[in-house]
Parts: structure tokens; C-alpha cells; sequence
């Protein structure tokens, strides 16, 4: 999809309300309901991070967003595809300056060129009891993205186009910290397999631009 038409349709998004969870639940795995549930002491002492969906031209003026693909590592979200983002720093005048900061360590936007078009529905993530706070916003030109080498294992760039095809949407079994070869509803993109919260924030971006494209 052409930036041009894109930049002209994401201007009639800030106005629309969000599909909120009728769009997250279509993404929603099977297990999420009984881990909420196990979580609901911990979500007294719930913690806070901000992600940005940042979407941007290509060399030919192709509209696309960026996904990371996280390091492998003894954690819940070891080696799983997300949005650039992370947690609430004290130093953080809001989540939003926070998705925006992580955004700029992560892959290497400057923060001066990152305009938030639009924050979209929070989700709870049960495994690491965060709050996770997405934002839609875009850059202008083609990014010089630079890696963040400790955390950041690839960068994923998305065509728009490619994404809000029907078939992306597909069902793919995987091995969980808290099960084992479990089936989910998941995004398939440049041969990734995206699932869980990232999945439900794309679901809802993807509605949503669907109303406006």
C-alpha cells in the first residue's frame, strides 16, 4: 500500500472508537482465561510497559510496520516476535513516552521523528503480570533502523498490504512455559509465527485500519 494513501486514511483513525476485545478475542489463546485467574493476587502489584506499532515508508514508498524477534533467554517471552516497547522506567514522564523511548533502544528510530497517532486497547499479560499499554504511531520517512544487539535477536519488516490479508490468520500448535503443544490462534508474517498479547494488539490494529483503508 502506497504511504501517501496510507498516511491519509490513519488520520481518520483518532476519531473511531476501538473494537477493544471483540477484536482481541479472536487471537485469544485457550489458556489465557485459567492464567488470569492464577494471577489475581500478583495483579495488586501489576507492572507497566508501553509498545509501539510504528509504521513507516519503504525505499519505494510501501507502507510497512516493524516486529523484533527477542534473544532467546530464561524467561517467559524468550525467542517470541512483539512490538518494540518495554517496561515503565521511573524516569518516564508517561507510557507513552515509554513506548517511544524502548522503541528508539530497540530498533532506532529517533525519538524526535516518532509521531503517536493513537493508543488502542491495554492488555494484561498473565506470565509476566504487565500491563502493556500499545500505541499506533508512524515515521515519515524510511527508518535507519540499528538493531539493540543484547536484546534484540531480527527485525521483522511487515508489508501493510501482506498483513491485513485473510490468510495470515492461521491456527499453529505451541510449546508454552505453561503447557505443551498447545494450539493457538496466531498471525503468520514473513514466516514468523506471532501469538499470545502481540497477536491480540495486531488483531485490533487490523480492524481497526480495515474501517479507514
Amino acid at each position: 500500500m502506497n504511504f501517501n494513501k496510507f498516511l491519509d486514511s490513519i488520520s481518520k483513525i483518532k476519531n473511531i472508537p476501538l473494537p477493544g476485545e471483540v477484536s482481541q478475542l479472536k487471537m485469544v489463546p485457550p489458556f489465557r482465561q485459567e492464567l488470569v485467574k492464577k494471577q489475581k493476587k500478583a495483579k495488586k502489584k501489576v507492572k507497566h510497559a508501553g509498545v509501539l506499532a510504528l509504521f513507516y515508508p519503504d525505499e519505494i514508498n510501501k507502507t510497512k510496520f516493524i516486529l523484533i524477534l527477542r534473544k532467546t533467554y530464561k524467561g517467559v517471552h524468550s525467542a517470541q516476535v512483539a512490538f518494540p516497547g518495554g517496561k515503565l522506567e521511573p524516569q518516564d514522564p508517561s507510557i507513552e513516552y515509554a513506548a517511544v523511548r524502548e522503541t528508539f533502544e530497540e530498533v532506532g528510530v529517533p525519538i524526535q521523528d516518532i509521531e503517536v497517532v493513537k493508543p488502542i486497547t491495554q492488555v494484561y499479560i498473565p506470565p509476566s503480570n504487565f500491563y502493556v499499554q500499545p500505541f499506533i504511531g508512524i515515521v515519515k520517512s524510511t527508518p535507519n533502523f540499528i538493531k539493540q544487539e543484547y536484546e534484540v535477536e531480527r527485525l521483522i519488516e511487515v508489508d501493510l498490504k501482506y498483513f491485513l490479508e485473510d490468510e495470515r490468520v492461521i491456527l499453529n500448535t505451541v510449546n508454552t512455559s505453561y503447557s505443551v503443544d498447545v494450539e493457538v490462534p496466531a498471525f503468520k508474517l514473513n514466516n514468523y509465527i506471532v501469538w499470545g498479547a502481540t497477536a491480540m494488539m495486531l488483531s485490533e490494529i487490523k480492524d481497526l485500519l480495515k474501517e479507514t483503508l
